[in-house]
This record gives structure tokens, C-alpha cells and sequence, in this order.
């Protein structure tokens, strides 16, 4: 979608939140949400990014039959705009949702609008229905990331959105209804694998040990169950008998890995940590 030039003036209606935090006499950006996409959990389309975007790093969602789909917050917050403009003009109806700390959400090209304005929304609330109201060729859901006024580059789980290009997302909103993990060492591994061994790290989580026998790779994960969407510390390893060690290790919000590593008929050892949990197995699975 190319917005026209009555976005400029949407924008300046625009209310947002100034919250900037003054550290040492300057000011720093407040931390932004855990943004999650803005579809049901398990919902795939393709996030389109081009230059000449109007505004700058906006994200449209696209997949075939989209219109009517179901549109959710991508945060927690409040309803700060429901909103229309004339027909095949800019956003059509369109909401804004602020999240705090200066941040705020734009969802356009809407069918269906679901909240009113002022109301709070949870993390998966159904705001509205995907649509082609507005200056649009074509259904799609118009998605922005806003701080403090200023569109920014969208990031959805803590993966950037690659600018510019056509990139394949699937949805974790409100995965794991339960407050589980919304991952599965599958996911994580990929097509093929299959878990044989695993190590609980007490109530933090497990570390998987999984082998594609098509490939002759094992792969390792460390799955959380605790301080999910949190970044925490996390790793996964993996080495094969005789071979170098290949390790992921930092700070993460559902897992670490995949490792993976060929070792077909040879032992390997295996482990990783969540927080100050570790588990380093023995030289084994050798067949």
C-alpha cells in the first residue's frame, strides 16, 4: 500500500504518549513492547516491505482470502483512535492502539472495526477483521510500530522484519493459552527431526536431543517453561565424538538453538543451561 498525502494529516491528529526516560541528562528510548503479530496463534502471511513505503517501515500483510480474517492487538493497551477516511483515501478504518511509554500500534485497511475507542485490550483481543477499505489495491492488513509519533522498524517476537522484501511469518499471539511454552522442539529443529533424548532444568524448562535420520544431523534445543517472553539466560550445545563443539548462548525470550551438527553412527554429547541450570550429558546415542 502507497498512502497519499492524507496520512500526513492523520498523523499530525495523531495524540501519542511522550515518555522518554531522562538518564544522565539524556534521552533514552523507552523499552518497547514484545510485539507479537497481529493474527491468531499459528497464522501464517507474508509481512511485505518496500521502499517508498508511506509511512517509513510500515508492514503489509499479505495472504490469499485474507479479507475477514481476524485482527488482534499486538500488545496489551488502550484504544486511542477507531477511525475512517473517504473512500480510496489513505488508511480506510483504522485503529490505533497506545501501549505505553510512547508506544503505539496502526492497524488500517480494516472490514471490520471491534473495540471502541478508550477501551483496554489485552494481548490477543480481537480489534477488527482484515480488509481493502482505504487506498488499497488489493486486501491486506497496513501495520505500523509507532514510538512516540515516528514510525520504527517493526520487530514481531523479537524478529526483525527484513527491509525490504517478502518474508514468511507465522503468528505466536496468545500461544500456549495456557501459559505454556507456545514452541515445540520440532519447530525449533525442523522438518525431519525427532526428539530421542531430553533433561528437565528443573522448573525452567528441558533440553532436547533430537536426530534426522534423512540427513544424519542431531539438532539440540533448550526449551523455557518459566519467564516466557521474558529474555533470559539460555543456551544449547552439541559435539560430536572426535568433532568441535557448536554452542548458542544468550539472553532469550523462549529458547536457545538450534544446534545442529552432522553425526550419524557417532556418540555424541550434549546439554545446555537456563539460568543457573545446566545439564551436560555423556558421550552417548552412538548409533
Amino acid at each position: 500500500m502507497r498512502l497519499t498525502r492524507k496520512l500526513a494529516a492523520l498523523g499530525a491528529l495523531a495524540a501519542t504518549t511522550a515518555a522518554a526516560l531522562l538518564v544522565g541528562g539524556a534521552t533514552q528510548a523507552s523499552a518497547a513492547p514484545n510485539f507479537q503479530m497481529p493474527f491468531k496463534c499459528g497464522y501464517t502471511a507474508t509481512a511485505a516491505t518496500f521502499s517508498g513505503h508511506k509511512p517509513a517501515y510500515s508492514v503489509d500483510f499479505q495472504k490469499s482470502g485474507i479479507t475477514g480474517d481476524a485482527v488482534l492487538a499486538s500488545a496489551p493497551g488502550t484504544v486511542t483512535r477507531v477511525d475512517s477516511t473517504a473512500p480510496g483515501e489513505s488508511y480506510g478504518k483504522w485503529i490505533e492502539i497506545s501501549h505505553g511509554g510512547g508506544w503505539t500500534t496502526r492497524y488500517a485497511h480494516l472490514s471490520v472495526q471491534s473495540v471502541r475507542q478508550g477501551q483496554q485490550v489485552r494481548l490477543g483481543t480481537k480489534i477488527g477483521q482484515a480488509g481493502a477499505t482505504g487506498g488499497v489495491t488489493g486486501p491486506h492488513l497496513h501495520y505500523e510500530q509507532r514510538y512516540n509519533g515516528t514510525a520504527r522498524k517493526v520487530v514481531l517476537n523479537g524478529r526483525s522484519v527484513p527491509y525490504y522484501g517478502h518474508t514468511s511469518f507465522t503468528s505466536r499471539n496468545s500461544c500456549g493459552g495456557g501459559g505454556g511454552n507456545p514452541y515445540s522442539p520440532k519447530e525449533v529443529c525442523g522438518s525431519g527431526y525427532s526428539v530421542i533424548d531430553r533433561h528437565a532444568l528443573g522448573k525452567a524448562g528441558t533440553v532436547y536431543l533430537m536426530y534426522n535420520a534423512g540427513n544424519g544431523k542431531n539438532c539440540v534445543t533448550t526449551l523455557k517453561s518459566s519467564s516466557l517472553g521474558k529474555k533470559t539466560p539460555a543456551s544449547a550445545f552439541l559435539k560430536p565424538k572426535g568433532g568441535t563443539r557448536a554452542t548458542d548462548s544468550g539472553n532469550y525470550t523462549y529458547y536457545a538453538g538450534p544446534v545442529r551438527k552432522s553425526a550419524a553412527k557417532t556418540c555424541v554429547q550434549w546439554g545446555g543451561s537456563l539460568g543457573d541450570r545446566k545439564y551436560t550429558s555423556p558421550f552417548e546415542h552412538c548409533g
